[in-house]
């Protein structure tokens, strides 16, 4: 794969799969040993250990035990799962895409005592599995097979039924499209902490109504894709938990109070060592957090926490964070203003900021219970970068920079369960990543051959690097930017600027990190052929700068944020080295609503843009997402129209290409034609690129990746010509 590719992938990635957000499951994860002293990678067809620091591998499970005679079909392995005791291994195998992501497949366990190998679910269909798991004692293996739960025992070689009434529409165990899309919901089930029940959603999507994809190309009579998809305004699916005796196979439900139509669990899971549950539920209109604690035995429930906003709560964390023997927990919250960790009792009675400061906590990293840490990442003085801190999980410290100082950008660390090792990498924009493996309690690298600092120094710096700055616009805002000018820039002459935008609460695109300034679609060298590359990133974006910069959007998407993009460019434009004549814009998905906003709202300031999987229409999208953010639409829809760009195609002047794909069952392609429909109501003359039966990425079939390419760079290069003048 050459290096285009491997940024181009990254990217799609980062930005495209869906609209406009990311996810835990594109990390890649550390297996690491439960004491934290080495940990677990496949490598030649073989499962093994290694040790740190002095990297000695170890084999685990062979190739031979693994692929044996009869055991053929066990395939490309996907992943693999210890039981706590660690003496039996779940390889998840022969994966198949479940909407984003490969999340049904094959499960085979290894018994290392055995040195044997048998297939959970053997009776299922192929590839029907989804988010096996071991039971706390490692003997019992359950999982979702077509909407209902499943439990094999590994000692008597049977399989029983949990559930029996899952159906395509009523969902056992895992969720339905906008809990997977707009929560990162997948795994919808619990083992107990004794083993002998299981925790589980269930989500009834019977009455959300199909929205219907046509496939034209794939048999001579075309046929429909229906896909359940709740709308704007439409009721969301039905939500409650239950808990299921595996011995009876009976269900207890939770009496969680509220309508379970009207009302949202994003998140769920056991008080360690109870047979007590904690969830999280999250209103309508999600501006109301609660916390109950549940008792599995009785269904009944008590409110612990309750959490309100003028605009919006996020879900919280997906893994519950408990410390002193599950007597408190580990919260985020933005309600003193930042996103900060607190420490909360198990009856939210105590509360306890651990965090305390004016910057935002961008993630946790590891509670070090053991020596009394919280390590997180924060960067209070630049948004666009990111560090390691720590601070005392008992509260009342200073946080404590763990990252040093002389390695300004952006640093990812993955710690392991003592905390005493970790595997931290490093990148700019000008530096691509470089990662070490450090003892985290002396930051020292297991081998100066392999530190950053080593590696570092072997790196040829760019040319033209990746220029930072701050653009203040007339209405007083303070904006990051950066800026990729030309080889060989000169400036006596005047260059060609595109702009990328995202700008929505979803995703931030101005960070000190390897991939800014590159235009990832563009088939060529856009340095060489002379143009400025720029992003600049809006009040709304999910960037370390308090709520109310991130929160300020709500109710104002497709306005706020795209008066921020036109004012940051209105004082570019001013810049001597900037042609104001030849100035465009692109973005994808929420970038490609920006895209078109800015189009036709400040047309006197866009002359190109290329707009690829916009929603045109806000109220095309789903509610879970779009409620969140523009406010119930069944008080007033004024607020959707506002911000739709349908509203403004009547004043289109620049040149605009749009592209998506027909098969799109994220920002359905309905965008696409109630945009052309107003384009041509009012003799909009633009171009339109359709990619028939391709989803939100735009990527599937031979040739559709550098087709696109090609047309994105045409279309740019034909009418925002590159070239100094």
């Amino acid at each position: 794969m050459n290096f285009r590719n491997i940024v181009f992938k990254l990217a799609l990635v980062v930005l495209i799969g869906f609209y406009g957000k990311t996810h835990a499951q594109d990390k890649p994860e550390i297996k690491w040993t439960r004491d934290g002293t080495g940990y677990y990678q496949l490598m030649d067809g073989e499962l093994v250990s290694v040790s740190l620091p002095q990297n000695e591998r170890k084999t685990i499970v062979s190739r031979d035990l693994l692929y044996a005679s009869g055991q053929q079909n066990i395939g490309s392995i996907k992943d693999f799962f210890f039981s706590e005791d660690g003496t039996k291994v779940l390889f998840y195998t022969n994966s198949k895409k479940v909407w984003r992501y490969e999340t049904r497949g094959d499960y085979f366990v290894a018994d290392l005592k055995t040195n044997t190998m048998t297939q959970v679910g053997k009776d299922k269909p192929a590839s029907s599995l989804m988010f096996a798991k071991f039971s706390p004692d490692g003997n019992k293996v359950a999982y979702v097979s077509r909407h209902n739960l499943y439990v094999d025992d590994l000692n008597s070689k049977s399989s029983k039924t949990l559930t029996t009434d899952g159906t395509d529409r009523l969902i056992n165990g895992t969720f339905d499209w906008v809990y997977e899309e707009e929560f990162d919901c997948r795994d919808g089930f619990r083992w107990g902490p004794d083993g002998q029940s299981i925790a589980y959603w269930q989500i009834d999507a019977t009455k959300i109504k199909n929205f219907l994809m046509i496939d034209n190309t794939d048999s001579i009579y075309a046929y429909t894709i229906p896909v359940e998809y709740p709308k704007v305004g439409e009721d969301p699916s039905s939500c409650k938990v239950g808990v299921v005796n595996i011995a009876t196979a009976q269900t207890k439900w939770l009496n969680i109070p509220g309508d379970p139509i009207q009302n949202y669990i994003p998140r769920m899971g056991w008080v360690p060592n109870t047979n007590e549950i904690i969830l999280q539920q999250l209103n309508r209109e999600q501006n109301v957090s609660k916390l109950f604690i549940a008792n599995s035995a009785t269904g009944a429930v008590q409110n612990i926490l309750t959490e309100t906003d003028k605009a919006w709560i996020d879900a919280g964390d997906q893994n519950w964070d408990w410390v002193t023997e599950g007597t408190a927990f580990i919260w985020m919250s933005e309600k003193d203003g930042w996103r900060h960790a607190y420490r909360i009792s198990k009856d939210g009675k105590k509360q306890t900021l651990l965090t305390k400061g004016d910057f935002d906590v961008i993630e946790k990293s590891l509670t070090d219970e053991k020596n009394n840490l919280l390590y997180y990442m924060a960067s209070p003085a630049n948004a666009t970068q990111k560090y390691l801190y720590k601070i005392k999980l008992s509260g009342g410290g200073k946080p404590e920079m763990v990252t040093p100082s002389i390695l300004p950008g952006t640093h990812t660390y993955e710690i392991s369960p003592n905390a005493v090792f970790a595997r931290h990498t490093y990148s700019t924009a000008s530096v691509p990543p470089i990662t070490e493996w450090m003892k985290l309690t002396t930051l020292n690298p297991l081998t100066m051959d392999g530190s950053i600092t080593n590696q570092l120094g072997r790196i040829k710096p760019p040319k033209n690097k990746v220029e930072f700055f701050k653009v203040t616009t007339e209405d007083g805002i303070t904006l990051d930017g950066w800026m990729k000018k030309p080889d060989n820039f000169d400036q006596t002459k005047k260059y060609p600027v595109v702009f990328y935008v995202y700008g929505e609460p979803a995703s931030q695109t101005v960070k000190d990190s390897y991939g800014a300034g590159m235009n990832w679609l563009y088939a060529g060298d856009m340095p060489k052929d002379g143009y400025i590359y720029i992003s600049v990133e809006n009040r709304g974006a999910p960037a370390p700068k308090g709520r109310e910069w991130r929160k300020s959007i709500y109710k104002n998407i497709g306005v706020l944020n795209i008066r921020d993009q036109a004012m940051a460019a209105k004082k570019i434009l001013q810049w001597p080295f900037v042609d104001k004549d030849r100035i465009a814009v692109w973005g994808w998905s929420g970038g490609g609503s920006s895209t078109l906003n800015l189009m036709f709202q400040y047309p006197e300031i866009y002359k190109t843009g290329i707009a690829i999987a916009a929603v045109a229409n806000q109220l095309t999208y789903d509610n879970i997402y779009q409620e969140r953010y523009m406010g119930s639409p069944l008080k007033t829809k004024e607020a959707y129209i506002k911000g739709s760009p349908v509203t403004y195609a009547k004043n289109l002047q620049g040149k605009l290409l749009y592209i998506h794909g027909t098969g799109d069952d994220n920002v359905h392609y309905q965008n696409a034609e109630m945009l052309i429909n107003e384009l041509i109501k009012n003799r909009k003359v633009f171009q339109l690129m359709s990619y028939p039966n391709r989803t939100h990425s735009i990527n599937e079939g031979e040739g559709t990746s550098e087709h696109l390419s090609l047309t994105y760079t045409e279309f740019l290069r034909r009418n925002c010509p590159p070239g100094g003048k």
